[in-house]
């Protein structure tokens, strides 16, 4: 493949992502994060891999600064305290390093965002299991069809694509929407209220 042909499929799979269903629900994580996080619940994001750096990225950019200037926003990484991550794998299993985290720092009314290319990581679904427990909204962000997490997810934002780095592509376009989205709310130089419909809670989640 050339490098031309790449940027083609990608190019591809972002138009495809605009008539798409599941970026369309981008908005709907907006107002659900904004309300948690103007009522001091914390924002959680977790990840595997790639999707470990999205998780990290996503909360550099909230806790420090998008592009605006607002205070920080309380938002923390599942994905980046290696002690925390080495010892509870080490003496139990990684399927529940996310789990036990969301028990540690998860809040009611608080929001997990869920980032899995597959939909199907298990230690990120264990993680909505336990967010599940402690009342809390959950968001995945994931690849076509959303895998195990749509069943658990009061928000899936799923992409039209089953390859991993397109997938992975996407996902930072839609990070950074939603980045700024998010600041938008809390800069002091564009203040403002998040317009839009009521969110229900997905059912099968809670």
């Amino acid at each position: 493949m050339s490098i031309s042909s790449y940027l083609k499929e990608s190019a591809y799979a972002l138009e495809k992502t605009m008539t798409h269903p599941g970026p369309r629900r981008v908005d709907d994580a907006v107002r659900l994060c904004v309300r948690a996080l103007q009522q001091d619940h914390p924002l959680l994001v977790c990840g595997n891999g790639g999707s470990a750096s999205d998780a990290m990225h996503i909360t550099g950019e909230l806790v420090g600064r998008f592009l605006r200037e607002r205070k920080a926003i309380n938002c923390i990484c599942l994905a980046s305290n290696s002690a925390v991550i080495t010892a509870w794998s080490n003496d139990y299993t990684f399927d529940s390093v996310f789990s036990r985290q969301v028990e540690a720092y998860g809040r009611p009314g608080g929001v997990l965002l869920g980032i899995s290319t597959s939909g199907n990581s298990a230690n990120v679904i264990r993680a909505f299991e336990m967010a599940r427990q402690r009342s809390m909204a959950t968001v995945a962000l994931t690849g076509e069809g959303g895998g195990k997490l749509a069943e658990l997810s009061d928000v899936l934002i799923d992409v039209p694509s089953r390859r991993t780095p397109i997938i992975q592509q996407l996902h930072i376009c839609i990070y950074h929407y939603l980045c700024e989205r998010i600041e938008m709310a809390f800069s002091d130089a564009d203040r403002h209220e998040l317009g839009g419909r009521p969110i229900s809670l997905n059912p099968c989640a809670h």
